[in-house]
């Protein structure tokens, strides 16, 4: 299932009051653009605004615009449940542009989006510009979209356990409690409601990939896969293979390259439930060169 990305239209440079900087946006239209379907909105025209937007202000004491009356900005979005991420202008946690801005200086709209749904992946198109932020969001939106085909209408039980089974690693290396929790949710999928087992399993996935996946963690994850592939792999590979984690785990070999290296080993029946881990490939390999460069100036995983 393709991403669905709700985005402020005038990124996609659509006409709407503030225009778009199609510059800034490269990475939205050219590659991200490729691999999701956008949902645009733009908040200013859905609520009637219009030409008048420069002398409205959104601020940030409850939604409030300077005239008096209550901004509706995010009645009009795409239902969330429907949506796989957002992207707003600017830096949802600088300063942004345009009429959006808050006060205490977080931008107003992605605010009240944020609140409104705390569980959605939310990023800017600032934020974009910087590798870890816009690996992470991406990660985040296509784990998302793998989840709400999994609870498309008539899901039964074994087909979260499989979605669970292959997504074990990621939910690690983002959460360890999360993934103690998530697995305890399926084991017990037979005996609750299913309404139950839903909500319960999509806030639990949710929420552990909104942690970040410390150095540590991805580590972690990483040995997990060793100890599945090394067994079929002679003394110099897998002595290879164990070096290059700790190469990672102290700071000295980037995120990717050791991804890569497992998943290249990760092969054959035997080693299926590895190659099929989300883990190793969490989003296209057309996007692996754009989110994962190869001199680690990218990762999943903070520092």
């Amino acid at each position: 299932m393709r991403p669905r990305i709700g985005i402020s239209a005038c990124l996609l440079d659509e006409e709407t009051r503030s225009g778009g900087d199609r510059a800034r946006c490269r990475f939205l239209v050219d590659e991200l653009g490729a691999h999701v379907d956008w949902a645009p909105y733009a908040a200013d025209v859905e609520t009637g605004l219009g030409a008048l937007w420069e002398t409205w202000r959104l601020t940030g004491q409850n939604g409030l615009i300077d005239h008096g009356g209550v901004f509706p900005a995010i009645n009009g979005l795409p239902n969330p449940a429907a949506l796989d991420g957002y992207i707003v202008r600017g830096d949802p946690h600088g300063a942004g542009d345009g009429p959006w801005y808050a006060a205490d200086g977080r931008n107003a709209f992605a605010r009240r989006l944020g609140t409104a749904f705390p569980l959605l992946p939310l990023t800017g198109e600032s934020a974009l510009a910087r590798d870890l932020p816009h690996a992470r969001f991406v990660e985040r939106v296509f784990a998302r979209a793998r989840l709400r085909e999994v609870f498309a209408d008539g899901w039964r039980t074994r087909d979260l356990v499989a979605f669970h089974t292959r997504h074990k690693l990621q939910i690690l290396a983002h959460s360890p409690a999360r993934y103690q929790q998530a697995g305890r949710v399926v084991a017990a999928a037979g005996c609750r409601s299913p309404g139950e087992t839903e909500a319960d399993y999509r806030r639990i996935f949710t929420e552990a990939l909104a942690d970040d996946a410390t150095r540590g963690r991805a580590a972690n994850a990483m040995h997990r896969v060793y100890r599945m592939i090394g067994k079929g792999l002679d003394d110099g590979p897998r002595h290879d293979v164990l070096d290059r984690i700790q190469a990672y785990q102290r700071g000295e070999l980037p995120f990717d390259t050791v991804i890569r290296l497992l998943a290249s080993h990760a092969t054959g029946e035997p080693l299926r439930w590895a190659s099929e881990q989300t883990y190793l490939n969490p989003f296209p390999d057309a996007l692996r060169r754009h989110l994962l460069t190869a001199d680690g100036a990218a990762s999943l995983a903070t520092p």
